[in-house]
């Protein structure tokens, strides 16, 4: 049996499908579906069963899933709301559930892979996975950068694979139940279909309009990122999941526009609440991710895009 934590979420229902392409249906979702609208993502998957996520802890806690044999855990649940300051929720949601499910595996030496964040670096440029260059700008990013701290204090001493994976901007199909957290690709396609006017911020931080760069990777290729871990036990540790090369908004828009063959981009006042807590640029190291043998080539934005759109508007 496989566990997928937020199994009917952006990342987590993509990569059950990504294990039905792989012959695993022996899968358990693990989620919290108070929002409903999620069910959607799980329709299509061959999983096994569903709980809760609080039933799950519970279950695993009680010593329920001794007597069963768990191939893996990918730990895909998370409060990934980078506008949310509720620091006291966000720490036991992402960080106390996150060192259980780890102490739990450690303990019946179980492969632990679980989601991190290129959140952790905040600001700085350099986007390398090693302490000097972690900054975290909100209390998402602290909760995701303190748990990869608590992991690394077992460097070393593990008992079964560990993999921390640091998503840079995840865009592609099954995002729309995030509403405002939904990748720029995903509104950039509404923004066409209502008014064929594309919206952007206008310049900050040094950059022109439209011109911030992000790391934007398509979500098959963070499954298939995954999946190589899943067949590499051996390697354990904390790696960057981006493409390795920054791209700009502008790029994302005229992409869209290239699908749509109209549109064109409008640049809106940059909003007060994210001046000091924005990333205008980030893009993955990924020397560590080469050296450890995964020599997976990412697709550009016009390439992922392309495939999103196709997917969107079928």
């Amino acid at each position: 049996m496989i566990i997928v934590t937020g199994g009917a979420g952006f990342i987590g229902s993509n990569l059950v499908l990504g294990l039905n392409e792989l012959g695993y249906d022996d899968i358990l979702v693990v989620d919290n579906l108070t929002n409903g609208i999620k069910y959607k993502n799980l329709v299509d998957c061959k999983i096994t069963d569903y709980l809760d996520k609080q039933s799950f802890l519970e279950k695993l806690e009680n010593g329920f899933f001794r007597s069963q044999k768990i191939d893996a855990i990918f730990h895909q649940g998370a409060c990934s709301t980078t506008t949310e300051w509720d620091g006291r929720y966000m720490m036991e949601n992402n960080y106390e559930y996150s060192k259980s499910l780890f102490h739990y595996c450690q303990e019946h030496k179980i492969p632990f892979i679980y989601a991190s964040s290129a959140a952790v670096y905040g600001a700085d440029a350099n986007f390398k996975e090693s302490l000097e260059f972690e900054s975290p700008l909100n209390v998402y990013g602290y909760s995701k950068f303190q748990f990869d701290q608590y992991i690394r204090q077992f460097q070393g001493k593990l008992s079964s694979q560990v993999i921390g994976q640091r998503y840079f901007n995840v865009y592609g199909p099954r995002e729309e139940h995030k509403g405002s957290m939904a990748s720029v690709a995903y509104h950039l396609n509404n923004q066409i279909k209502e008014s064929d006017k594309l919206r952007l911020f206008e310049g900050c931080d040094g950059y022109g309009n439209g011109e911030q760069r992000r790391d934007f990777i398509y979500v098959g290729d963070v499954v298939d990122i995954n999946l190589w871990f899943l067949d590499n036990p051996n390697v354990s540790g904390i790696y960057n999941v981006g493409t390795g090369r920054s791209q700009t908004f502008n790029d994302v828009a005229n992409s869209v526009i290239a699908y749509h063959n109209r549109g064109e981009i409008e640049y809106i006042p940059f909003p007060e609440h994210l001046k000091g807590c924005y990333q205008s640029y980030t893009e993955a190291n990924l020397e560590r991710l080469r050296i450890v043998g995964c020599d997976y080539q990412f697709k550009t934005v016009e390439q992922g895009v392309a495939l999103y759109m196709e997917w969107l508007n079928s």
